[in-house]
């Protein structure tokens, strides 16, 4: 009797500890597939629809490449970026359109991004680009 239990305590901690596997690993590949759109940044002292008076930035990850692209408000950019579990970090932006952009998030948006040390998805399905522990930009899925 006592090795039935054992055996259904051994078989029931390994189906369990596999589904959690499954789960995170589910979770690490949310950012891909999406386009995000910024609904918060850190730091200026400016309301963020001054920031972004007529576009909202956004990032999209491509898997295959290892790079990002989007918009910085106004300008177009693309950027390489490295993945390894929760941490994650761009290199600089490449070539962008130089047009003028209302409101100067841009400059704030592009020098968060190169801070960034790792990201999460919370409970609300919003992607956060953290620098250290503080969440220093906050986006959301944009509808299709």
């Amino acid at each position: 009797m006592k090795k039935y239990i054992i055996a259904i305590l051994s078989i029931s901690t390994l189906l369990l500890n596999s589904c959690m596997a499954t789960k995170d690993s589910k979770s690490d590949a949310g950012i891909y597939g999406t386009t995000w759109e910024l609904d918060y940044i850190s730091g200026p002292r400016i309301a963020f629809e001054g920031l972004y008076p007529d576009k909202k930035p956004q990032i999209t990850f491509d898997e295959k490449e290892k790079n990002v692209h989007g918009n910085s408000g106004c300008n177009g950019y693309s950027a390489p970026f490295t993945l390894t579990g929760k941490s994650l970090t761009f290199g600089e932006p490449g070539p962008a359109t130089m047009m003028f952009c209302e409101g100067g998030g841009e400059q704030q948006f592009l020098q968060q991004i190169k801070k960034t040390t790792s990201y999460s998805i919370d409970k609300d399905g919003k992607l956060n680009l953290i620098m250290g522990d503080v969440p220093m930009m906050r986006f959301k899925k944009v509808a299709k």
